[in-house]
């Protein structure tokens, strides 16, 4: 089942960039997250949309939010993708697309690619927006951040 407003963000871990274990747990009760779901890294819509976020992620961290990016690519290209972009914020390694199938990510352009869809989290794990839109990958950050501004007013 498809993760739909007002569920509760499903617990789970992944590593970053660096290897390193990324846990829910960490932020839930904290901060609101920006959860993020893209193809593929260094193909054109994926990097517009990423440097979206890195332009306009201090715009997210001064609301108190944090950005993460998830994708079925390795710990070793989220590592050359962030260097080579100098994205700020999390990216996950999802190899066997068990956190994209736990959100219920649907796939994109045909089936043939992974979705392009965007959740935000409240501070209490609480799904409050969600943007499925795997054509224009730019509108993701404007309107991530329009809902980050509404649920910290």
């Amino acid at each position: 089942m498809p993760i739909e407003l007002g569920d509760l963000m499903p617990h789970f871990t992944a590593l970053n960039t660096n290897g390193e274990k990324f846990d829910t747990k960490e932020y839930v009760g904290k901060k609101p997250l920006v959860i993020y779901f893209y193809p593929k890294d260094n193909t054109p819509g994926c990097t517009i949309q990423a440097c979206g976020f890195r332009d306009q992620y201090q715009d997210f961290t001064d609301l108190g939010a944090e950005v993460i990016g998830i994708s079925s690519d390795t710990v070793d290209s989220h590592d050359t993708f962030a260097k080579r972009y100098k994205l700020p914020f999390t990216l996950l390694s999802d190899p066997d697309k068990k956190i994209r199938k736990l959100f219920g990510v649907p796939s994109g352009l045909l089936g043939i690619l992974p979705g392009r869809v965007t959740y935000v989290i409240d501070k209490q794990g609480k799904v409050v927006w969600m943007f499925d839109n795997s054509i224009n990958a730019r509108k993701h950050i404007s309107k991530a951040l329009e809902a980050i501004k509404k649920i910290v007013s």
